[in-house]
C-alpha cells in the first residue's frame, strides 16, 4: 500500500543545482515514514524548464519550480533536509506539501536562517483573520 505526498519546491534558477542534489537524496537515501531503515521515496522534476515548459500560457514563467509525488515520505526528515541546504537565495525557497488525505498545500520558507510554516495547520473557514477581501 502507497502513502503519497505531494511536494513542489520553488527556488531561484541559481540553486537548481541544490534541488537537485535535493531529488537524489530523495531517490537514494531519504527515510520512509514508518520504515526509517528503508532509503528513497521518489524524486522531483523540473516543471519550469524553457525547454520542457509545462505550464500553461504563452509566456515562460519567471520561476523556477521542481516537483513530484513521494510514497511513504518522512515529511519531517525533508523539511530538515530543506532547512539544511546551503541555498544561494535562501528567501526565495517555498516548499509546499500536500500529504496523503489532505485537502490542501502547506507552504513553509526559509526566513532567518531556518524553515517556517506560512500557512495554517488546517484550514479553517470560521478564521475571518485568514482571509482577505479581493
Amino acid at each position: 500500500m502507497s502513502w503519497v505526498a505531494n511536494v513542489m519546491i520553488s527556488v531561484g534558477g541559481v540553486d537548481n543545482g541544490q534541488v537537485e542534489a535535493l531529488s537524489e537524496w530523495l531517490r537514494t537515501a531519504a527515510p520512509r515514514r514508518a520504515q526509517p531503515e528503508a532509503c528513497g521515496v521518489g524524486f522531483l522534476n523540473l516543471l519550469t524548464s524553457t525547454d520542457t515548459n509545462q505550464w500553461g500560457g504563452w509566456k515562460h514563467p519567471e520561476c523556477t519550480v521542481w516537483a513530484g509525488a513521494l510514497n511513504h515520505a518522512d515529511l519531517v526528515a525533508l523539511r530538515h533536509r530543506v532547512s539544511e541546504v546551503p541555498w544561494r537565495e535562501p528567501n526565495l525557497v517555498q516548499l509546499l506539501i500536500m500529504d496523503q488525505e489532505e485537502g490542501f498545500f502547506r507552504m513553509w520558507m526559509m526566513r532567518g536562517g531556518g524553515l517556517r510554516q506560512f500557512a495554517p495547520l488546517e484550514p479553517n473557514e470560521e478564521d475571518e483573520g485568514f482571509y482577505q477581501d479581493w
